[in-house]
């Protein structure tokens, strides 16, 4: 893997491998008419995020909260209409597509969907022969059939699977394709958009555990993006909780897990099953449904569903500011009560 240190003026500075920095993205809304005004949906808001080397960082929350999005302007497969983000020191939130392709080979995406994500009409030889072709890693078709066979085992299936389709994979097999896939081009940041939500619970482990051991293997940063703080917790060392397009706390799993300091990540957590009942939370069951990203309260996003909730927190939206042992939350609970 590369190095994340370059020489700046003389000495030697090491970058994290992603960094997002105040990162906002907007979506036009359909305008009714021509003469309208057109209007914007904010689905992201000054997103602040790090990946170290070796790291692996949990991006949680409801359906909406934008973390899908996050991923994508991380992977610069979408633009940010605001901040910046920097992989291994270098600003690449407005490189065009030709400048982004040495950056592309290094960061790689594995999908939610491993029924959509795979051509039907290539075998899994030519499905991971693909990358290997576009950055010109294979020098020839032998030396590209042995990294296929490599690849294959990376991820526990034989190399025989490469004469198959995907048709003829369970949904366990065919994200372990996915994986396998992302690996090709020997990236230095592995991007995981709620890779086991499409699987059955019992496939949902060995995957997660498959993403670790490569990890560990090849010192590979992890972005994991899920809804389930279980999945999180398991592999996760830092942990960013999003609701409607905001951060609301990050920090150390287990200080972050033990001792939440953000009502919604504390109302999340209380949901998690206790493997002893004498370890259970008291469950906390958010009142209303989140609001519309289109239409969003004023002041603190989460305050109509927020059981602490005072008429102060509809005033100005909260910063983002550290509590302590690396841990930070968007809250001003502390300076109302």
């Amino acid at each position: 893997m590369r190095a994340l240190a370059r020489t700046v003026h003389g000495s030697p500075v090491t970058f994290p491998v992603l960094e997002l920095k105040a990162v906002s993205k907007r979506f036009p809304l359909p305008r009714p008419a021509p003469w309208v005004r057109r209007e914007y949906v904010r689905a992201v808001s000054s997103v602040d995020l790090t990946v170290a080397k070796g790291e692996t960082v949990g991006l949680v929350g409801e359906s909406g909260s934008g973390k899908t999005t996050v991923a994508l302007l991380a992977i610069r497969a979408l633009a940010p209409s605001e901040g910046h983000i920097l992989f291994q020191g270098h600003d690449i939130s407005t490189l065009s597509r030709r400048a982004l392709k040495p950056y592309r080979r290094r960061m790689q995406l594995v999908f939610q969907d491993p029924y959509a994500s795979l051509n039907p009409r290539l075998t899994v030889g030519d499905t991971l022969m693909e990358p290997l072709v576009i950055h010109g890693l294979a020098s020839s078709a032998a030396a590209g059939r042995q990294r296929v066979a490599e690849l294959l085992d990376l991820v526990n299936l034989p190399a025989s699977a490469a004469e198959r389709y995907p048709h003829e994979f369970s949904g366990g097999q065919r994200q372990r394709i996915g994986i396998a896939r992302a690996l090709a081009v020997e990236p230095d940041l592995l991007i995981a958009d709620e890779p086991v939500s499409a699987l059955d619970v019992s496939v949902q482990a060995q995957i997660i555990a498959l993403l670790e051991t490569l990890r560990q293997k090849f010192a590979l940063s992890l972005l994991l993006v899920s809804h389930d703080l279980g999945v999180v917790g398991y592999v996760c060392e830092t942990v960013v909780v999003m609701y409607l397009g905001r951060v609301m706390e990050m920090g150390p799993t287990g200080r972050l897990y033990e001792a939440p300091k953000h009502p919604y990540t504390e109302a999340l957590l209380s949901a998690i099953p206790a493997v002893e009942d004498t370890h259970q939370r008291e469950r906390i069951v958010l009142k209303g449904e989140a609001p519309s990203p289109i239409s969003p309260p004023s002041g603190c996003v989460f305050r109509t569903r927020c059981r602490y909730a005072q008429p102060a927190c509809a005033d100005a939206v909260p910063e983002l500011r550290p509590v302590g042992d690396g841990r930070a939350k968007a809250c001003i609970r502390d300076d109302i009560l």
